[in-house]
């Protein structure tokens, strides 16, 4: 036997440890941090826009009709002043929407907004696009939407100033219009309301914008937001602005082709 170990009957329990440092408990795990509120922005920001559209607006048309005053043959440039005053807005207005979000919410621009890859194959969205058009033009029918006369249609009734409001129309108008509808203000009313009420809450205002260009015709303005709603799918179902833009741009051209091939001067005797 050891000399060193002192002598323990058997059986009996094990004498107990000196007391020393207490052991600290562990420590409970930490909870998960609560996933970032998507779309990250709110109300007051979507009214910030507003105001920066607005303000965009007095410094684009100011300045274009002051440049384009001291130009000739001022009655032929109108249409270039109004695509060159309308894309100085949306640079305007977006560039400081962007510096905001940087500033703000130190979060990026075009991500943020759903400019992201197509989900489905580019040719479906295309598709989905003229087809659109070709429903709403149907309805359009049905309901008895009178032929107007607009400031659209008397710049495509140009030839000369076709070919610019086309390009227009089918690359920063759609692309511009679906990032304040499709890109800022739907995923905001999904969040409050849900997937139907926030897509169609964005498509009520879009066709309200074009009120007063098809002479304040209120099916004009039902026709184009229904083709919103649809945009507005396409937005939800992809998660992607970038869908929407393209499918907007689809319709818009088939628009295009419908209106010219229904003008005399377009067609060869």
């Amino acid at each position: 036997m050891n000399s060193e170990q002192p002598f323990e009957p058997l059986g009996m329990p094990p004498r107990p440890e000196p007391p020393g440092r207490p052991v600290a408990a562990p420590a409970p795990p930490e909870a998960p941090a609560p996933p970032p509120r998507e779309p990250f922005w709110g109300y007051s920001d979507v009214l910030v826009f507003v105001g920066l559209l607005l303000a965009a607006a007095v410094v684009s048309l100011g300045g274009a009709a002051a440049i384009f005053s001291f130009l000739p043959a001022r009655d032929q440039s109108q249409v270039a002043e109004a695509l060159i005053a309308q894309s100085l807005i949306y640079v305007l207005a977006y560039g400081a929407l962007a510096v905001l979000f940087h500033i703000h919410y130190d979060r990026p621009f075009w991500s943020s907004m759903g400019w992201k890859s197509l989900k489905i194959p580019a040719p479906v969205i295309v598709l989905a696009g003229a087809g659109t058009a070709i429903a709403v033009a149907y309805i359009g029918v049905l309901i008895r939407t009178p032929t107007t006369s607009n400031r659209i249609t008397e710049m495509l009734e140009n030839p000369r100033t076709l070919i610019w409001v086309a390009l227009f129309g089918l690359t920063l108008a759609p692309v511009a219009e679906e990032l304040g509808f499709r890109g800022l203000l739907q995923p905001l009313l999904v969040r409050s309301f849900g997937p139907a009420p926030g897509i169609l809450g964005a498509a009520i205002p879009f066709g309200l914008l074009h009120f007063s260009e098809y002479g304040n015709s209120w099916r004009h303005a039902l026709l184009i937001s229904m083709a919103g709603a649809a945009f507005g799918w396409m937005r939800y179902r992809t998660g992607s602005t970038k869908a929407s833009a393209l499918m907007h741009a689809s319709y818009n051209a088939l628009e295009f082709v419908a209106f010219i091939s229904q003008q005399k001067e377009f067609h060869h005797p």
